[in-house]
C-alpha cells in the first residue's frame, strides 16, 4: 500500500515529502493510522549517519500513537478504531534467551528498530513514524490508555520507557535519592516518573535556568554541574543517577556523588567514554551500569503507571512544515521538553 512519508534522502538533506509502499498486513499484523510522532533526538542522529551506515531514504520516527484500521486474521487483542502506539522496536527474533525471558530490547541478535533495519518478515528497510500510516506485528503494538492524552502520550514510548525501566530496576522509591543528569526530553520525563515513584530526585545540569522548571516536574533540588561548590556539596548524596547525557562526558564527578552501593545508570551516551580512576568505584561499592529502553511487558507497565499516576511529557505539537526547524532547535539547545508532530493534519 501506498504511504507518504517525511524523509531523508541523504546525510546533509532536509526533511522531505516522500512516497514509498507498506506492506500489507500479514495475518500476525496491525496497521495503524498515525496521529502523531515524537520527534526524539535518535531520529537525528540515524538519519545523519552518527551511528553508522544508513539505507536512504531514512524515515524516522519510533514514537508512535494511532488508530488501528485493519488487523491480520491472527490478531485477537486490538480491533479497528483503537487507539495504539508503537516505540523503538517492531519485531525480535523470539529465539534468544534473552527473548525467551521477555527481554526483546537485548535480543541477542538485535531487536529490529521501527526505522532503518531489515524487516525480517519481508526483508524491506523499516520505515518510521514520520509517516500516515504503519504496519507492524502484533506483539509490538501497544494499547494506549483512555487517560492519556494521544499527542503527550507519543514520547512516553521511548523517553518514557528509556527513563523508567532503570528506575524501576533499581527500586526508586520512597526513601531513595534519586539523581538526574540533564534536564533535555529524557530528563525531565525522568524527574517526573521518579517523583511518581515517591523517590526523593534532584536535577543536575549545566543550565541552572531550568531550576524553577525541573522543581515544577518534581525536583527537590538543582545541582549546577559547572559549580564546584555545588558539585562538592553532593558528594555521596544519590542512590542512583541516571545520566541522560547525549554525548561522550567525563563521569567522574557522578562517581563522586555517589553514596555506598550507588549506581550510576548511563542511557543517552552510545559513543566510547572517557576512563575515571577505579578507586573511585572501589571506595564505596559503586556500579556504573547502562540501560536501553525497555522490554514489551516494562513498556505495557509504564503506560499504566503513567496512566494511573497522570505522568505525561511536556511537549510542543507541530507538524511536518516545521520538523526541519524543530531539528535544528533540538542540535543547538538542550530541550526540556519533546516535539510531537500532528502527522494527521500534516498532509492535508
Amino acid at each position: 500500500m501506498r504511504a507518504k512519508a517525511y524523509a531523508v534522502q541523504d546525510s546533509k538533506a532536509p526533511l522531505e515529502l516522500w512516497e514509498f509502499d507498506r506492506r500489507e498486513p500479514l495475518d500476525d499484523d496491525v496497521e495503524i493510522a498515525i496521529e502523531y510522532s515524537g520527534i526524539c533526538h535518535s531520529d537525528i542522529h540515524h538519519a545523519r549517519g552518527d551511528w553508522g551506515e544508513v539505507p536512504y531514504p531514512s524515515v524516522p520516527g519510533h514514537e508512535i500513537i494511532g488508530t488501528v484500521t485493519r488487523v491480520g486474521r491472527n490478531v485477537s487483542r486490538f480491533t479497528e478504531g483503537q487507539r495504539v502506539g508503537v516505540g523503538v522496536m517492531v519485531n525480535s527474533c523470539g529465539e534468544c534467551s534473552a527473548c525467551g525471558e521477555g527481554y526483546e530490547n537485548y535480543c541477542e541478535n538485535g531487536f529490529t528498530g521501527t526505522y532503518g533495519a531489515q524487516d525480517p518478515l519481508d526483508g524491506s528497510v523499516t520505515r518510521g513514524g514520520y509517516s500516515n500510516i504503519i504496519t507492524v506485528t502484533q506483539k509490538f503494538v501497544f494499547d494506549i490508555p483512555e487517560e492519556l492524552d494521544p499527542a503527550g502520550a507519543a514520547p512516553l514510548l521511548c523517553a518514557g520507557i528509556t527513563m523508567y525501566s532503570p528506575l524501576k530496576h533499581w527500586k526508586a522509591g520512597t526513601g531513595v535519592r534519586v539523581g538526574i543528569a540533564g534536564l533535555g526530553g529524557l530528563g525531565h520525563m525522568g524527574v517526573k516518573i521518579a517523583a511518581a515513584m515517591g523517590a526523593q530526585v534532584d536535577v543536575i545540569t549545566r543550565n541552572p535556568q531550568k531550576a524553577e522548571a525541573a522543581k515544577t516536574y518534581g525536583a527537590s533540588e538543582i545541582v549546577d554541574s559547572t559549580n564546584e561548590a555545588e558539585v562538592s556539596n553532593a558528594k555521596r548524596r544519590y542512590d542512583l543517577i541516571v545520566s541522560t547525557v547525549p554525548v561522550e562526558h567525563d563521569v567522574t564527578p557522578y562517581l563522586d556523588m555517589l553514596a555506598i552501593n550507588g549506581v550510576l545508570c548511563l542511557v543517552g551516551a552510545i559513543n566510547p567514554m572517557p576512563a575515571y580512576h577505579g578507586t573511585q568505584v572501589i571506595a564505596g561499592r559503586k556500579s556504573i551500569a547502562g540501560s536501553g529502553i525497555g522490554s514489551v511487558a516494562e513498556t505495557e507497565e509504564m503506560l499504566r503507571f503513567c496512566a494511573e499516576h497522570k505522568v505525561l511529557p511536556e511537549i510542543e505539537v507541530i507538524r511536518f512544515d516545521q520538523a526541519n526547524k524543530a531539528w535544528e532547535t533540538m542540535q543547538s539547545a538542550e530541550m526540556d521538553r519533546r516535539y510531537v508532530i500532528d502527522v494527521a493534519n500534516s498532509f492535508g
